[in-house]
């Protein structure tokens, strides 16, 4: 016959725990690390390359100042550095550059097409004052207008996973092109007028039409510029992924066995 349980035991002390682990969050490539991608990173590099050589041909053509003035050369240089950079990290496998940096490089390059091919050289548009190119502006024309714009949009629809882009990217993408306004009709201002090429652009030409017109104009450019911002966020939320790292674990499942 065992002894009855006092009733007046004393608590125990609580044992000891052991530290409190607090959350912290595991970036991606601690977890799966990126993979060298060299074709991608030629097709990267091939694109920077055929940019930088029609801007190089550019201003050796042409007035530095002048070309250098221009939105489309100015968004070339910026997709030239962004396009050598990316090329060189998916070679070595390091992380790719932040989504809004490539995504606002993809949107200046397309639109400042967009605009050469609607507004410029479109004979039905009212703002097409641009000359047929001749000589090497053939070349440089269909490069810096058609086939990096291209090229840009073909590495963010085939090598670039979808998905990264962000509504909130669209207003800051609309910093440069505002600052970009500011910088043209400044020009315009401080040059003599009767200069040859003041206002690079008919739909910012204040000489001809004024200011309020000129800041009609470029309101509706601001709302198609941010309209199409939105436009490439929601397509790349919505296209397939293309792609895919594997993970490397060191093992292998296989079925269950019995």
């Amino acid at each position: 016959m065992t002894a009855p349980i006092p009733r007046d035991i004393p608590d125990l002390p609580a044992l000891p725990g052991g530290p409190t682990l607090l959350p912290s969050p595991v970036p991606a490539t601690a977890v799966v690390p990126p993979a060298r991608r060299p074709l991608t990173a030629i097709f990267r590099l091939l694109t920077a390359v055929a940019a930088a050589t029609a801007v190089t041909i550019e201003l050796l053509l042409g007035s530095p100042a002048q070309v250098l003035s221009q939105f489309a050369i100015q968004s070339s240089i910026l997709l030239t550095l962004v396009m050598t950079i990316a090329a060189r990290r998916a070679w070595t496998a390091h992380r790719p550059l932040p989504d809004a940096l490539t995504g606002a490089a993809l949107l200046y390059v397309v639109v400042a097409a967009l605009v050469h091919h609607l507004l410029l050289t479109n004979p039905a548009s009212p703002f097409a004052t641009a000359p047929s190119p001749t000589g090497w502006h053939v070349l440089t024309d269909q490069l810096l207008h058609t086939a990096v714009p291209v090229a840009a949009l073909v590495n963010w629809l085939l090598l670039t996973p979808s998905g990264q882009l962000h509504l909130r990217h669209a207003a800051p993408w609309l910093l440069y092109p505002l600052a970009y306004l500011g910088f043209s009709l400044a020009r315009g201002e401080l040059l003599v007028a009767g200069t040859p090429n003041r206002y690079l652009y008919g739909f910012l030409d204040v000489a001809q039409d004024g200011y309020k017109t000129i800041l009609g104009n470029a309101l509706l450019l601001g709302l198609a510029f941010y309209a199409l911002a939105v436009l490439l966020v929601t397509l790349d939320h919505i296209r397939p992924n293309p792609v895919h790292h594997r993970a490397k674990t060191g093992f292998r499942l296989g079925p269950p066995v019995g």
